[in-house]
């Protein structure tokens, strides 16, 4: 969910969380390649579709925790708040208040996106019918 959030969401709901803990990076954010996979038709012959950019990122908690972030794209930043939630995640005490202060917006926000993209698709079909002549 972190990795697939828009940015401006995760770190709208990053800056409203009461309280924050410190964290050293453990591996700086870094931009790299890699190759993506399709399948023929959805369900056929893997195959090599292309490479995409991703930003990745290790962080460890001050109480040590270690999260990675891995997401598409070039923010570095959002790599790493991805990382420190994950590393807080990892937390017990710390796990229900993230689910519902971030996981839940961030799934919500991305079913809704999904949702708007599906009405559009769907606005765009066009049904095609075949007239049969007499014998």
């Amino acid at each position: 969910m972190l990795a697939k959030a828009d940015f401006a969401d995760l770190d709208a709901l990053w800056n409203n969380l009461p309280s924050k803990p410190a964290w050293t990076v453990v591996r700086a954010p870094e931009v790299g390649m890699v190759m993506t996979r399709g399948r023929a038709g959805g369900t056929g012959q893997r195959f090599n579709l292309g490479e995409v950019t991703v930003t990745r990122c290790a962080v460890q908690l001050e109480y040590g925790a270690i999260g990675f972030g891995y997401v598409m794209g070039r923010n570095r930043r959002h790599a790493e708040l991805a990382a420190a939630v994950d590393a807080m995640l990892q937390t017990p005490s710390r796990r229900d208040a993230l689910e519902r202060a971030i996981i839940a917006p961030l799934t919500l926000r991305l079913e809704e996106s999904r949702q708007k993209r599906s009405r559009k698709a769907a606005a765009t079909k066009v049904e095609f019918f075949t007239m049969v002549r007499g014998s």
